[in-house]
């Protein structure tokens, strides 16, 4: 690819940057160049001024654009074709079906070029036009986070410690993407390919000198991160999230390991501490350093050990096997944000920072105490108060193992949920989970989506109500929506010793009711029932998002 970038000629796009993904310059690709690729004939006759930018939809086509006319899962690409074309798109690529469909239209403006699969060739191209990881470098240091937990925190981790050693890195992730501007809010965990690899160049253009980005399963189903090279992929865990998409644990586990081959990473540092991280460190057919954050974990080339408490956080070692050890703070609760330490750590040795360097910027800056927003994000200290994003089982069980005091008589008040049109099968096992765990469990809304919220509460109920009265426990359990009004209860009910977790939405900002988007921020409204009973409410800046 980069060979035919070298034949390019330095053409700037006039609104180039529009959208804020896209690098302000970029060298104009020939399509006879881009026909080569896909393994087509050029169209003969064309003009070719060449192509400086690659969508695949249609209202976000800038002039100079190849637009990608896929098809959809009610509608074809090829559809939105002539807005494609008038908004400046200089040719389109197509399957069978779109070029039929192009063909009855009429008369096209621009050169299609017909292919069968063009979802395989998006990431690709936008390598190319974008020259995005060109091979004579220059571009940002990437690392790549997956797992179903800690893929959020352990990218902001290896942020802060990046500015920590003196560099100057992007992120791409849940919550904000940043190139080196003001942050952009995120749609998606993993954005778009044609986005991502224009950020990427975007971030060189910039001079960035490192990257992290959250990977997601879907991301790579849905070849969200095709033609990207990450310089290091690291595994948090697996646990049970998105069966909806994968059908199965084993599914799940295939897609996440995709990203630990030699198409898409040159080293992967994988968390063994389940027994998908070690079937991962056995399979990937890259460059493997394995971690473990439990004592339990024997064999591990890096082994957390001598956890001590530390204020809310944790200060422990990073034992290798050889002798080295590395000493480690964050200042964020719970075993899993030390798990999620040690992975950012190790995941940016492993890029090929020196050892001493490290420390020295673990000693001087405390990178790790760095807050996380909506993660584990602590509003009030009296009664503590927190907002995080746990979603699933495992992450509610970590969470809500976090937050509880050792003081006595302290009580742990949950208010969760569960979101509409995923995973059902999780519902029953959160409300288990939270009876267990929790002294106060009221079972409100998540993002109901389009499915009637009164029937997933209902199915959060139940697997509670069953934990209880079979295991004999002595959890309080209340059915309280909408949500804000389920936040007051909680306030309402709490005492300055006891721990309020909101739990399920973490950062989010809007909630989907019926194809609705509501207005609702769970740290907004914590922070308005925390004050309105008359506590008071954390001004750390850190936890702002």
């Amino acid at each position: 690819m980069s060979e035919h970038n070298e034949a390019a000629t330095n053409v700037t796009t006039p609104d180039a940057g529009r959208s804020g993904f896209r690098p302000g310059s970029v060298a104009a690709v020939p399509l006879a160049t881009i026909a080569e690729v896909l393994g087509v004939a050029a169209p003969e006759g064309i003009n070719d001024g060449g192509v400086t930018g690659i969508t695949l939809n249609s209202r976000a086509v800038e002039p100079g654009d190849l637009y990608m006319a896929l098809p959809g899962a009610s509608r074809h690409g090829a559809d939105f074709v002539p807005q494609a074309v008038e908004a400046g798109a200089v040719a389109v690529v197509t399957d069978d079906a779109g070029a039929r469909q192009l063909a009855l239209a009429g008369e096209q403006p621009v050169p299609v070029l017909i292919i069968d699969q063009p979802r395989t060739a998006v990431g690709p191209l936008a390598a190319l036009i974008y020259r995005s990881q060109p091979s004579e470098g220059g571009y940002p240091t990437l690392y790549g986070v997956t797992g179903t937990n800690g893929k959020t925190t352990t990218t902001y981790f290896i942020n802060s410690l990046l500015r920590a050693l003196g560099k100057k890195p992007g992120l791409i992730g849940t919550i904000e993407i940043v190139a080196g501007g003001e942050p952009i809010p995120s749609l998606l965990t993993t954005p778009e390919s044609t986005d991502v690899h224009a950020l990427l160049a975007l971030m060189r253009e910039r001079g960035l000198e490192a990257a992290s980005m959250e990977v997601s399963s879907h991301a790579i189903s849905f070849r969200r991160v095709d033609g990207v090279m990450f310089d290091v992929a690291g595994f948090t865990n697996l646990t049970q999230d998105h069966l909806d998409l994968h059908g199965s644990m084993e599914e799940y586990f295939r897609t996440k390991a995709d990203l630990f081959t030699a198409g898409r990473a040159r080293h992967a540092v994988v968390t063994v501490d389940d027994e998908w991280g070690r079937k991962l460190a056995e399979l990937a057919d890259i460059p493997v350093t394995t971690l473990s954050a439990k004592d339990s974990t024997a064999g591990a080339d890096w082994q957390v050990a001598a956890i001590t408490a530390r204020g809310l956080g944790s200060e422990f070692e990073l034992r290798h096997v050889d002798g080295r050890v590395l000493r480690v703070h964050t200042g964020l609760p719970g075993d899993f944000n030390v798990a999620n330490a040690a992975l950012a750590a190790i995941m940016v040795l492993a890029s090929g920072v020196d050892e001493r360097t490290l420390q020295g910027a673990l000693d001087a800056h405390d990178p790790f105490s760095v807050g996380v927003p909506g993660r584990m994000q602590l509003v009030s200290t009296e009664p503590a108060a927190v907002v995080d994003f746990a979603h699933n089982p495992d992450a509610l069980a970590r969470a809500l193992e976090a937050v509880r005091s050792p003081q006595e008589g302290s009580r742990v008040i949950v208010v969760f949920g569960a979101t509409g049109q995923r995973d059902q099968g999780k519902r029953p096992t959160m409300g288990a989970i939270a009876a267990r765990l929790a002294d106060v469990v009221i079972v409100s809304d998540d993002d109901p989506h389009d499915e009637d919220a009164a029937s997933i509460r209902a199915e959060v109920l139940q697997g509670a109500h069953e934990a209880r009265d079979t295991e004999g426990l002595s959890s309080e359990i209340i059915e309280s929506y909408p949500r804000d009004t389920a936040i007051r209860l909680a306030v309402e009910m709490a005492s300055v010793n006891d721990t309020i977790l909101i739990a399920g939405r973490g950062h989010e900002v809007w909630q989907e009711v019926k194809g609705v988007n509501l207005a609702l921020d769970d740290r907004v409204e914590l922070r308005a029932a925390l004050t309105s009973k008359g506590f008071s409410v954390s001004t750390d800046q850190r936890i702002e998002s």
